[in-house]
C-alpha cells in the first residue's frame, strides 16, 4: 500500500514546516489520476500522525478531476480517468492534470 508512504510523506512535509503547532485540520488535493486513494490516505493519516504534530488532526481531502482536451472537436472537459471520451464521442483525447497531489492548507491550533 504505497499510501502509507504518501501519508507519512505529507505528515513529514507539514512537521518540518509547523515542528511546534498543534495542527487541527489538513487539507489535500488528490488527483483522480494520481493512484492514490483518498479512502486509504484516510485510514493511514490516524496511525501515522500518532506522536506528530498533526495527532488527532481532521483530515479533509478534495479529489480534483484532470482534464481533457478532444482533438475532434477542439472541446476541453473534467477528465475523471485516463482513459476519458469526449461528450462529442471522440476517444481522440489528450488527458493532463489530475494526477497530483497537494497540500492546499493547514490550520493549526491558536495559542491562548
Amino acid at each position: 500500500m504505497h499510501e502509507l508512504a504518501v501519508t507519512e510523506s505529507v505528515i513529514a512535509a507539514i512537521s518540518a514546516q509547523l515542528p511546534d503547532s498543534r495542527v487541527v485540520v489538513v487539507h489535500l488535493d488528490i488527483g483522480r489520476l494520481s493512484g492514490v486513494m483518498p479512502d486509504a490516505v484516510r485510514f493511514c493519516f490516524e496511525l501515522a500522525g500518532e506522536g506528530t504534530c498533526v495527532e488527532g488532526a481532521r483530515l479533509d481531502i478534495t479529489e480534483t478531476d484532470g482534464e481533457g482536451e478532444c482533438a475532434a472537436c477542439g472541446a476541453s472537459f473534467p477528465a475523471r480517468d485516463a482513459f476519458a471520451v469526449c461528450p462529442c464521442g471522440s476517444a481522440d483525447v489528450t488527458v493532463s492534470g489530475g494526477a497530483d497531489l497537494s497540500i492546499r492548507a493547514v490550520e493549526v491550533a491558536a495559542d491562548v
